[in-house]
């Protein structure tokens, strides 16, 4: 008996089933059956459920001699399940790599509940997704199984039936098959909600709901979208056969009432012929099913009370008038908007006629985050040897608390912002400043970079449509026009970025300031961060900081980090830094295990670096800060093919790499099991690409890059510390076990 028995019903998405089925089949959980049911599909599902049947052992193509709808579809591959628990996915949806492990796991956590409810991201033609918004209704704190009663808020969500796994008994003893006709999910979920004696829920994305551009057919303009009405008396039905369930009429009542009011304020549901009589429909219902003592918010009250009346018209220029309202709402806002962009800009103009400040410097780093990275080393060496300097960090208001005493917040958008970058004579970013950043006579920019270039980057993107994203090469070129200076760690990066952004600019090739820290902080500064990061005395902590794929429009985790926490063993903790951009709706996957700890909204990847015994990483340009730290660095290179075909590096990463490289996930997890991630080979690889790429990097990068711009210097600067005992990397805290022996 499989675990999982997965009905997929299809009618006229041959265009999606081929995708839908293989995310089923290309699952890490194996134990599962799949039932593709044809429902006399007018197209090609049935000849592709016959294609996948005969590959594969485990699913199983039943075809209807008629076309039956949705729900008895559905009742049809309930006949022929037999796992233990039924999963329904729609043949134009996916599930995530992954979920039927993770689905599994929380069954097996919370003792196998009636049903488990997990979540899902909205996937749209354009390969936008985005999760589902009431997320956080399926928190996982709490009792991990319980009914409805003890958390009824459960209700507010999707009510449809490809985002639960129900336990087959349970279905089976209650009788429950879903009826004919549009909204067939309705009598299905409330009942099976209502009457489970134990639910659990699980906050991960585990399947992706196509939102497709046209052809749903709840969006399609039909009088079949009258079978609402029929499919709420079903659940009223139920309700009255159990006298325990009668404290749900009220809640089930607003919840109708909502449903009937979207549907009816839909334009391309109902004919327009038809919509009056769909309003006396609903207040025949609202009459019928009459239930008070649910709250709702004051303007669903006036809607759900004229409907109840019958009272169409002014149902409808209600409806009219909250629109009228809120287009004038959203047109003031435009119109304030506008004249404030329109002060904004006149403001600056102004600006740019005073006399520059020749004491004020503007820094800020690439997005106006936080105070990180190199410009934020710069700006503490400012302040430690130019007299007199006044220092100014633009970030958004909610990262104003990373700023330094000291030093002047400037909020991105405001008057003082652009005061700021019209009159400051020094401007330093690793980034870009605004678009219409007008570059005066007497200002010098200083352009810090983000780290020793691997991706092919700036003008060298020209030939790879993929990763430029429409990219606006003659803004770029605008931009680097605008550099006096551009920093470089090493040789490498001196060589690539002079081509890749050509312009008249000096190249300082100091190091980088951001990896100063990794010279100049002491064990005790470095058990600190990991306490803070909530890392357990005595553990090992590897960084897992991956980078986003650009041949993908949507991201999805390469690696399975519970399994991986799980061969690594329990001395070990994962600091898990998801790529910029984040996947699908966020975080797209949880980390719920207790030794995976989620550090993407971290504002500082130097600290977590320090924090961390090893690096595993796999295009990111963290890796050649890290090596200065001395410590492991393992790549993950499972689809380096099409990273180079998309993206590009600038050299073959696995013929000169920081340390072990793993081609697979279960080579990867050999590597670990075997110890080879800190062994001698390791240590050897990371030395010779430390000496390659880290010349520079000795604790006094910022200082010399201080000395060179803000005061003037040009002789005397401190000279690279050579590789040898006077570098001194940041050392972990003495510890037992496991985490002593991290260096190899």
């Amino acid at each position: 008996m499989p675990r999982f028995s997965v009905i997929v019903p299809a009618f006229r998405v041959q265009a999606y089933l081929h995708a839908c089925l293989d995310s089923v089949l290309a699952q890490s959980f194996k134990d599962y059956e799949i039932v593709v049911v044809d429902d006399c599909s007018p197209d090609a599902c049935g000849p592709i459920a016959d294609e996948y049947a005969r590959r594969d052992p485990r699913v199983t193509a039943l075809h209807l001699p008629r076309n039956i709808g949705l729900g008895p579809a559905r009742n049809a591959g309930m006949g022929r399940a037999a796992g233990d628990y039924l999963i329904f996915l729609d043949g134009d949806d996916t599930l995530l790599p992954d979920a039927l492990q993770t689905i599994a796991d929380r069954i097996d956590a919370t003792g196998e509940p009636d049903v488990l409810m997990y979540d899902y991201a909205r996937t749209y033609w354009t390969g936008r997704s985005v999760r589902n918004v009431l997320a956080a209704h399926l928190d996982e704190s709490g009792p991990e199984r319980f009914r409805l009663t003890d958390r009824p808020e459960l209700l507010r969500l999707l009510m449809v039936v490809w985002n639960k796994a129900y336990r087959r008994a349970f279905v089976e003893a209650e009788g429950f098959t879903f009826p004919p006709g549009y909204y067939e999910d309705t009598p299905w979920t409330y009942p099976v909600l209502m009457a489970a004696d134990s639910i659990a829920v699980l906050d991960a994305v585990c399947v992706s709901y196509r939102q497709r551009r046209r052809g749903n057919i709840l969006s399609t303009t039909s009088e079949k979208h009258f079978d609402v009405f029929d499919q709420y008396d079903r659940v009223f039905a139920f309700i009255d056969s159990r006298p325990e369930l009668a404290l749900w009429r009220p809640v089930i009542f607003r919840r109708m009432l909502d449903h009937f009011s979207a549907l009816f304020a839909s334009r391309d549901r109902l004919p327009l012929h038809s919509r009056a009589a769909f309003f006396r429909r609903a207040t025949a219902s609202c009459r019928r099913h009459h239930t008070p003592g649910a709250p709702a918010p004051r303007r669903a009250l006036l809607r759900h009370g004229l409907m109840h009346l019958g009272a169409r018209r002014t149902y409808r220029a209600l409806s009219e008038a909250q629109r009228l309202g809120g287009r004038l709402r959203n047109g003031a806002a435009a119109l304030r908007r506008a004249v404030r962009g329109a002060a904004l800009r006149a403001h600056y103009r102004i600006q740019l006629r005073l006399p520059l400040r020749t004491r004020d410097a503007v820094f800020t780093t690439r997005g106006g985050s936080g105070y990180a990275g190199s410009p934020a080393a710069v700006e503490a060496k400012v302040r430690e040897l130019v007299p007199g300097v006044r220092t100014s960090w633009i970030c958004r208001p909610a990262d104003a608390h990373t700023v330094p005493t000291g030093t002047r917040h400037l909020a991105p958008g405001t008057f003082a912002h652009r005061a700021a970058l019209a009159r400051s004579a020094y401007l330093v970013n690793d980034g870009s400043f605004d678009r219409g950043l007008v570059k005066r006579r007497g200002q010098i920019l200083l352009q810090t970079h983000e780290g020793t270039p691997l991706r092919t980057e700036g003008t060298d993107l020209l030939d790879r449509p993929a990763a430029a994203r429409g990219t606006d090469f003659d803004e770029l070129l605008r931009q680097v026009d605008t550099w006096d200076f551009s920093l470089s760690a090493n040789p490498h990066s001196t060589l690539v970025r002079e081509r890749a952004y050509p312009s008249a600019y000096t190249t300082l090739e100091y190091g980088s300031p951001r990896n100063d820290v990794y010279h100049r902080t002491g064990p005790a500064d470095v058990a600190r961060l990991r306490e803070t990061l909530g890392i357990p005395e005595g553990a090992t902590a590897l960084l897992y900081a991956p980078v986003s794929r650009d041949y993908r429009r949507v991201q999805r985790p390469s690696l399975d980090l519970e399994r991986l926490v799980r061969v690594l063993g329990p001395q070990f903790v994962i600091l898990a830094r998801a790529p910029r951009p984040a996947g699908p709706g966020g975080r797209g996957r949880r980390a719920a295990h207790p030794r995976i700890i989620d550090v993407s909204a971290h504002r500082s990847v130097e600290t977590l670096a320090l924090a961390s015994d090893a690096l595993l990483t796999d295009y990111a340009s963290l890796m050649f800060d890290y090596v200065n730290l001395d410590r492991p660095v393992v790549l993950h290179l499972d689809d380096i093919e099409a990273y180079e075909a998309a993206r590009g590096t600038y050299f073959d990463i696995t013929a000169f790499p920081p340390g072990v490289v793993a081609r697979s996930q279960d080579e990867l997890f050999d590597i670990f099991a075997t110890d080879h991630w800190r062994g001698s080979r390791s240590a050897q690889l990371r030395a010779a690409f430390r000496a390659r790429f880290c010349p520079y990097d000795d604790g006094y990068a910022a200082e010399r890059v201080v000395r060179r711009v803000f005061l003037g210097e040009t002789d005397g600067l401190p000279l690279p510390v050579p590789f040898s005992a006077r570098r001194t990397p940041a050392a972990l805290p003495a510890q037992d076990g496991a985490g002593a022996a991290v260096g190899g």
